[in-house]
């Protein structure tokens, strides 16, 4: 006999392995501080790559501007400028990723529990089902 609840955890169980199943087993097979460690410096990575392309184009469009009243001492202070900047970027940046993976680590292994805790009701819907 079929019955309701254990069809709709079967539909639940369908679902989720449809659309996060495999994603959600990648996240948590890592541990959290590896996982947001790990994936806050790919994100560092591509700000200082980002950063320095931005720099790049922006030394390269303003290059008449530039040189036309560069002494070493707006030299050195344009540094400055573009190197707090870039720490000031970094920073935010970090945090929110951080942030982000970790929240982003907490739903997924939030999930795979409930799939397996899903996955031991329907296992023991199976039992007393034989048992009967």
């Amino acid at each position: 006999m079929l019955d309701k609840k254990r069809i709709r955890l079967m539909v639940r169980m369908a679902s989720y392995e449809k659309t996060n199943a495999k994603q959600d087993q990648k996240i948590s097979s890592y541990y959290k501080k590896d996982y947001i460690s790990l994936n806050t410096l790919i994100t560092i990575l591509w700000i200082t790559i980002g950063y320095a392309i931005i720099v790049g184009l922006a030394a390269v469009c303003g290059m008449d501007i530039l040189f036309e009243n560069l002494t070493i001492v707006r030299m050195l202070i344009l540094v400055g400028l573009v190197i707090v900047g870039y720490i000031i970027v970094l920073v935010i940046y970090g945090v929110c990723a951080s942030s982000y993976y970790k929240s982003k680590h907490n739903r997924a292994k939030q999930r795979v529990k409930r799939y397996y805790r899903d996955m031991s009701k329907l296992e023991n819907y199976g039992k007393k089902e034989r048992r009967s």
